[in-house]
């Protein structure tokens, strides 16, 4: 086993955890919850989308938040740039990374963005194109890597085969997947060592839902072989359309409490962290979906005055 001493995580919260919300959440809700995750000491936000707001409409205040967040030094905020479009709409707003998207599973990608993997990547490619010669790093991520609602269980190989192709167009990370929550430990494992095959460990991460309980176990799994990078969702926000009973991304408080509790560092402050996802969480009208949350919530109200 290779666990590393220290993890970074990002917080897809505001961007992926948010963008099935259906009820508007409103700019400068959003923008607290930014301000709330770099408090606690995220290095890593995924802050917007520039999908057309047709498509994702809660996503349509995205100049507004780019414009409304303030920004620290050491924190990197990405967004997500479909297309040369959206790149090109993303650019004023000065993105640190910008995020382009693929499926290991045709039919995910046929039924999700309406073409082949391989024509992904092909519109891709203009965008990654522009973002380094901007200077923007690019990362990737690589959806349904574990699973899709309509073919099963994903080989390896197309895992594979679609890090490569991300590695063909410049893409300079790539993200491990588990869009609908159905993987386990040693097909994270798998999954991971097939885009082991074209990037390096420090190019790699792993952003796992939780529909299954499983999350946390893919993340140990992850971690002995030596990825330490992931993506996580305060409260764990989110979800995926095409699976049904999802409860989300991974809850960043569970995966933190979990990290300390194991000696890893993530330089992030726990309590300050339950702060960000209960108010986020209060917006909303329901309870954190993170058990550590509640759990310390549950404490913290026993607590005498």
């Amino acid at each position: 086993m290779r666990i590393p001493s220290k993890v970074k995580l990002v917080d897809v919260g505001p961007r992926d955890g948010l963008q099935n919300e259906a009820a508007p959440v409103p700019a400068e809700v959003k923008i607290a919850l930014v301000q709330r995750l770099q408090d606690a000491g995220l290095q890593g936000i995924e802050v917007t989308s520039y999908v057309s707001p047709k498509w994702v409409p809660q996503m349509a205040d995205r100049h507004a938040v780019m414009a409304g967040i303030a920004r620290r030094e050491g924190v990197v905020y990405s967004v997500l740039t479909p297309n040369l479009q959206g790149f090109e709409a993303a650019l004023p707003d000065r993105p640190d990374e910008v995020v382009v998207f693929g499926s290991a599973s045709e039919s995910f990608s046929r039924k999700n963005i309406n073409c082949s993997i391989a024509e992904s990547i092909e519109r891709f490619a203009p965008v990654v194109e522009a973002a380094r010669a901007a200077g923007i790093p690019v990362r990737g991520a690589m959806s349904c890597a574990l699973g899709c609602p309509w073919e099963g269980e994903i080989a390896p190989g197309r895992v594979a085969y679609l890090a490569g192709l991300m590695k063909q167009i410049g893409v300079q990370h790539v993200g491990v997947a588990d869009t609908i929550g159905v993987g386990t430990p040693r097909q994270v494992q798998r999954a991971i060592e097939a885009a082991l095959q074209h990037y390096g460990i420090d190019a790699v991460s792993g952003h796992f839902h939780d529909t299954y309980g499983q999350a946390l176990a893919n993340t140990l799994a992850a971690l002995e072989v030596g990825v330490w990078q992931y993506d996580t969702a305060v409260a764990g926000l989110g979800g995926c359309p095409y699976a049904r009973g999802a409860t989300g991304n991974v809850a960043t408080e569970d995966v933190v409490y979990m990290l300390h509790g194991m000696g890893i560092a993530t330089g992030i402050d726990l309590d300050r962290l339950v702060d960000a996802g209960a108010y986020i969480s209060g917006f909303l009208g329901r309870k954190p979906h993170s058990r550590a949350a509640n759990a310390l919530l549950a404490r913290r109200a026993q607590q005498p005055a």
